[in-house]
C-alpha cells in the first residue's frame, strides 16, 4: 500500500462538489433511497445506510452486498471529516459565549511554532474556512506511520516538530485550500490536549448524539461495521492530536439525523446561535462554493442552497447535506473507501447529492 496515496485520498474529503447525474424519475421516498443505496453498493461498498429528513419526518434504510450484514440507523461507522463541523460548532459556541473571536489569532503553547506569511497571522476563522494557507497534512505525519492507521503514532511532540517545518502556501484568509492540519490545530486551540472531551461535552451531549464519539463503548463495538479499502478489511483510524479534523470519530445514521435536524431548525436546538454562525457564509471560494465554518455551501438547481460536508477514513465514507429552504436533509454512510484520481468526485458523493437534489426539487 502506498502510504502517501492512502493519506492523500482521505485528506481530500471536502473537495468542491461537482454536478451529479441526471435527476431520477419521481417515486416514493423508500424507492428513491433504495435506488441510491443500490448505486452505492454497485460502486463497491459492502454495505451502506442512508437517512433522510423530509417534511419534518425521518426515514432510514440500509443495504448490503450478498452475504453481508445489513446496517441500520444504529450501526456504527467512522464519520471522517463531517466531524470538522462539530469542531466548528465548538468554535462557534466559544464565539457566541464571548470566550473568543473569529478574528482571534491561532494561539498554542510556546513550544508550537505557528507558521506565518510575512506579518500575517492565522486566525481561527482562517482555520475554520480552510483559508489558513496550511498544507493538508503535517510534513512529518508520514514518518513512521502505519498506512492503515496513519495518525495513531502522531504525538504532540511530533506536531511541535512538524509545525517548525511547515510553511504557508498562501497568505492567510485569501485562498481556500482544504486542510486536515488546520482543523486539527483549531481543535487544539479550543481545548489543548482535551479535544475529544470538548466535542463530547460541548457539542455531542447537548444535541443528544450519544454514539458520536472517538471512544467506542462495548455496546457500540457490537454494532460497528468493519471498514474496507477497495473491498479489503482494514483497521479503524485512531488519533489523539489532530482529531478536531474528524480523523477518528464514530457516529451512526440516527445520530447524524438528529444532528441534521438541528441544522434544519436551529431555533429548536440548545446550540441555536452557534449553529446559525457555522452556516453563515464567511468566505467565497468561487461562483459555486462558499464556506461557512466547516460547512460548504453550494447552489442547487432549484436555486436553493445546499449545505454539505463529506468525509472518509481508511475504511469508511460519509456524506451529509441539507437545504434549510426546502427542509430536506440526507446522510449516507458506507464501510468502504475507493481511491479516485485527485479532483474527481467519489461515486457515493455523486449518488447522495443526486438524492438530495431530487428531494429538494420535489419539496
Amino acid at each position: 500500500m502506498n502510504r502517501r496515496t492512502l493519506l492523500t485520498t482521505a485528506a481530500a474529503a471536502g473537495a468542491a462538489l461537482l454536478p451529479g447525474t441526471a435527476a431520477a424519475a419521481d417515486n416514493t421516498l423508500p424507492a428513491r433511497v433504495r435506488r441510491t443505496l443500490d448505486q452505492v453498493l454497485a460502486a463497491g461498498a459492502p454495505s451502506a445506510v442512508c437517512g433522510v429528513i423530509r417534511g419534518g419526518r425521518t426515514y432510514v434504510a440500509g443495504a448490503a452486498a450478498k452475504g453481508r450484514r445489513t446496517p441500520d440507523g444504529r450501526t456504527v461507522f467512522q464519520l471522517g471529516s463531517i466531524g470538522k463541523t462539530l469542531t466548528a460548532t465548538a468554535l462557534a459556541l466559544a464565539v457566541t459565549a464571548g470566550e473568543t473571536r473569529l478574528g482571534a489569532p491561532l494561539t498554542l503553547p510556546a513550544r508550537f511554532p505557528i507558521p506565518r506569511e510575512g506579518s500575517h497571522r492565522i486566525t481561527l476563522a482562517d482555520l475554520a474556512t480552510h483559508t489558513s494557507g496550511l498544507p493538508k497534512l503535517p510534513p512529518n505525519l508520514l514518518d513512521g506511520a502505519n498506512p492503515y492507521d496513519p495518525y495513531a503514532h502522531y504525538t504532540l511532540d511530533d506536531l511541535a516538530e512538524g509545525l517548525g517545518k511547515t510553511t504557508l502556501a498562501t497568505e492567510p484568509g485569501t485562498e481556500y485550500a482544504y486542510s486536515n492540519l488546520g482543523f486539527g490545530l483549531l481543535g487544539q486551540a479550543l481545548a489543548f490536549d482535551r479535544v475529544d472531551e470538548m466535542l463530547r461535552h460541548r457539542v455531542a451531549a447537548p444535541l443528544r448524539l450519544t454514539d458520536t464519539t472517538t471512544t467506542l463503548r462495548p455496546d457500540m463495538l457490537l454494532r460497528k461495521a468493519v471498514g474496507h479499502l477497495e473491498g479489503t478489511p482494514v483497521p479503524d483510524w485512531h488519533d489523539r492530536v489532530l482529531s478536531g479534523a474528524g480523523t477518528s470519530i464514530y457516529s451512526t445514521a440516527d445520530d447524524m439525523l438528529r444532528y441534521l435536524a438541528a441544522q434544519l431548525r436551529p431555533g429548536r436546538s440548545p446550540l441555536r446561535d452557534a449553529i446559525e454562525l457555522t452556516q453563515r457564509p464567511h468566505f467565497t471560494a468561487g461562483r459555486d462554493l462558499r464556506l461557512g465554518l466547516a460547512w460548504h455551501l453550494s447552489p442547487l438547481p432549484s436555486g436553493r442552497t445546499m449545505t454539505w460536508h463529506n468525509g472518509s477514513t481508511g475504511g469508511f465514507g460519509s456524506y451529509a447535506a441539507f437545504s434549510r429552504e426546502s427542509g430536506v436533509a440526507v446522510v449516507m454512510m458506507t464501510n468502504n473507501v475507493s481511491q479516485v484520481p485527485p479532483g474527481e468526485e467519489r461515486p457515493m458523493d455523486t449518488f447522495t447529492y443526486g438524492l438530495l437534489r431530487d428531494l429538494d426539487a420535489g419539496a
